[in-house]
């Protein structure tokens, strides 16, 4: 398990003049963090920036990552940004830094602090929830099982996505990843074996 964004959240603050507005969501994969990016840009599209960072997996994993600088100096902003994300011990989000420039250059150490911490800052106040690491599974096997296999699945926690009736009963199943051994070792034996099983992700 891990934490998630429940909600997503904003905070604001105001540094030598340029004011920060950092807005939070969750985002489970890349789709979701752009769409939430192009969301915030064409709420402030008189922004002087509107710099972003996601990681769309599970907290510091970098395979499924982004981030801009929008116009900042390289390397000022988004990486900051992403920095602070990957060490935040929450999963699945996204955070977007919009900046009015007030004036004031910040020159490229203060640009980092200011993004970063904003960043910091808006995490302090985001609230979040539990996320089970779930395994899909697809499985085939004889109508005289089905009802036993449906309270097998409950009985783990799991959630039926889709069955077909064919010759077969062919079902896409998710179980909590910690138990999916064991329910597939459950699984087999009900069915004396009888049964076709893949694992989808």
């Amino acid at each position: 398990m891990y934490n998630i964004p429940a909600k997503t959240h904003r905070a604001e603050e105001l540094i030598k003049r340029s004011q920060f507005i950092t807005s939070i969501a969750h985002a489970s994969n890349a789709d979701e963090a752009n769409t939430f990016v192009a969301a915030i840009k064409k709420e402030f599209p008189d922004a002087s920036h509107n710099c972003w960072a996601y990681v769309a997996g599970k907290p510091g994993d970098t395979a499924k990552i982004g981030m801009s600088d929008d116009g900042e100096p390289h390397g000022t902003a988004g990486k900051p940004m992403l920095n602070v994300l990957l060490h935040s011990d929450i999963g699945e989000i996204v955070a977007v830094v919009t900046r009015y420039f007030g004036g004031t250059k910040l020159g490229p150490g203060g640009l980092v602090k200011a993004y970063s911490g904003s960043v910091k800052n808006a995490l302090e106040g985001i609230s979040v929830f539990q996320k089970r690491q779930m395994t899909q599974w697809q499985i085939s096997f004889a109508y005289p099982h089905i009802n036993a296999i449906k309270l097998l699945i409950e009985s783990y926690e799991g959630e039926l996505l889709e069955e077909k009736y064919q010759e077969n009963i062919l079902m896409t199943v998710e179980v909590p990843e910690a138990s999916s051994e064991d329910f597939i070792q459950t699984i087999t034996d009900l069915c004396s074996g009888d049964i076709n099983i893949a694992e989808l992700r």
